[in-house]
């Protein structure tokens, strides 16, 4: 018996959501209410990675965090649960570890190499905040269904990749990231929305989705002027999430009707 068939209907999620200059509390109540639209979800929160009971306990997993680093053993935990089938929907500054270097310029220290290569990605550096174009990738990938070329306001992410990832969204980018120790990128096509294999499981990771209240940059600034909702503005943002939602619980919901279908035929009622 599969650990899906003995919870009653119910599907357990583990939300991680914390981390530095974000609001995450914005992004905490928005995934929740996201989650919520099912009503088979139920929901754990943490602001790190480091229960790992919790994470045996959970179907799937959708993080949003900044600056989160998990230890090792929480980054072997991980990396296992997603190998045996696990799927993981990450978002924005999942895959961020940065410091303010002596150098004064902000670099990105490969501290936690098996949670990135998890991951697929690690953050290197973004240019200023500006208008850009996000592009279909892959018109024939089912999550990209009815997705039109679209504009937002938010961090692009330039990144550093492992394994072999399928691009679903992205966009163009090539020239200064000021503030950043990588901070000059050639011209190329930078990965926004992609799954990653691994093992039997898979992560999807979506890069947008920067937010940012007044007091979310201390200690470096007290009071940040204006309050910044970037992709979270966006009805298509919105879509891609609901997708991912939907496509970290598709493999529960494939072995749950399997499952009903064996014991219709076990009955005698098909």
């Amino acid at each position: 018996m599969s650990i899906h068939e003995t919870r009653a209907g119910t599907i357990n999620c583990l939300l991680i959501a914390g981390g530095m200059w974000h609001d995450i509390d914005f992004a905490r109540l928005e995934l929740l209410k996201l989650l919520a639209e099912d009503d088979r979800i139920r929901v754990r929160v943490f602001e790190d990675y480091e229960n790992l009971q919790a994470l045996q306990e959970a179907d799937f997993i959708v993080s949003y965090t900044c600056n989160v680093v998990p230890s090792l053993t929480a980054q072997e935990a991980l990396k296992a649960w997603v190998e045996k089938g696990g799927r993981w929907y990450a978002l924005h500054g999942t895959n961020s570890i940065i410091r303010l270097m002596s150098s004064g310029l902000y670099g990105t220290p490969d501290w936690a190499p098996l949670f990135v290569e998890t991951l697929g990605s690690m953050f290197r550096s973004h240019p200023p905040i500006a208008p850009y174009t996000v592009s279909v990738a892959d018109a024939s990938h089912p999550l990209a269904e009815g997705i039109e070329p679209f504009e937002s306001t938010d961090e692009l992410y330039l990144l550093k990749t492992y394994g072999n990832l399928k691009v679903i969204l992205d966009t163009e980018y090539g020239g200064k990231a000021e503030g950043f120790e990588e901070d000059d990128w050639e011209h190329a096509r930078h990965p926004v929305f992609y799954t990653h294999t691994v093992g039997e499981g898979q992560v999807l990771y979506l890069t947008l989705g920067h937010c940012r209240h007044h007091h979310d940059m201390q200690p470096l600034l007290d009071y940040w002027p204006t309050i910044d909702r970037g992709s979270w503005d966006l009805p298509v943002f919105y879509t891609l999430l609901r997708r991912g939602i939907k496509w970290a619980i598709e493999p529960i919901d494939a072995e749950t009707a399997e499952a009903l279908n064996k014991a219709r035929q076990a009955a005698g009622t098909v």
